[in-house]
């Protein structure tokens, strides 16, 4: 009970400290130091072996409070980390480069992303939730020169977005935009689909890419379970008929790992586009 309660208290405080970071936001680099510390410490935290025993005693306690600080912990810590995107396209638009624990630790995730299914120069790549300091498409588009396209819903991020990829990307085929899937017809040209792993409909979009996208169509859903759960939203179950789970990459470091999905009718990982 004691240690319930003091991983409760700590998960509180970090939910606490997001949501005051969150709302000190102006648009400006301001208090950018607090805000990487807390977000590179809570990464850490979500990682660290010593920890996972917090997750068993949080889900003993099935309660309203619980899941309350669950959802809360995902929504301020998603808000600050697309803040800390933000601060960091302000600052090399600005002139300053630096790099922090967090970016070091995404960056060394996109290496793996689609395990067994290979990224080529004819690969077309729509990234869901490109941001505003777009890691994957400007990865992605320098190492294999595949066309990317990447779409947010937040018209800042967007605006940054482009103004870094100029700035770092200038000439690769990288574009960006403030569309739906529904209404983008790259969709459909898709090979290879990525989803960030703070996007909360995450689940419900993929379900509407079935009917929107062709056959031979490779999703890499970020998701974090148990621990990580904290810091994005879970993996979950899929309409078997619409998609296969083809392969799960698990990244203990990492703050979150990657499931590999393919068209319901289709096989598994050993299948290369």
């Amino acid at each position: 009970m004691k240690t319930q309660v003091h991983a409760e208290r700590v998960l509180t405080e970090y939910a606490e400290q997001f949501a005051r970071l969150a709302r000190q936001y102006d648009g400006t680099a301001h208090h950018s130091e607090v805000l990487e510390g807390t977000i590179n410490q809570y990464a850490a935290f979500i990682t660290s072996d010593a920890n996972r025993g917090i997750w068993e005693e949080l889900h003993q306690s099935e309660s309203e409070d619980r899941n309350r600080l669950i959802a809360d912990l995902r929504a301020y810590s998603a808000r600050c980390v697309a803040i800390m995107e933000k601060i960091r396209a302000l600052k090399l638009l600005n002139g300053q480069t630096e790099r922090t624990d967090y970016f070091d630790n995404i960056e060394s995730c996109i290496e793996e992303e689609f395990g067994g299914f290979r990224l080529t120069a004819t690969s077309n790549v729509l990234m869901i939730g490109s941001g505003s300091f777009p890691m994957t498409p400007l990865y992605i588009a320098k190492r294999t020169g595949a066309s990317v396209v990447g779409i947010d819903i937040d018209d800042e991020a967007i605006e940054l977005g482009q103004r870094v990829v100029e700035r770092l990307g200038g000439g690769l085929p990288i574009t960006l935009t403030k569309a739906f899937v529904e209404n983008l017809p790259y969709t459909q040209q898709a090979t290879h689909i990525i989803f960030s792993s703070t996007i909360e409909n995450k689940y419900r979009l993929l379900d509407q890419l079935h009917d929107l996208t062709n056959d031979r169509v490779v999703v890499a859903m970020r998701f974090g379970d148990r621990l990580k759960s904290l810091f994005n939203y879970p993996k979950q179950e899929t309409d078997e008929r619409k998609w296969n789970l083809a392969e799960v990459i698990m990244r203990p470091e990492q703050v979150f790992d990657i499931a590999l999905y393919t068209k319901g009718s289709r096989g598994g990982a050993n299948e290369q586009l």
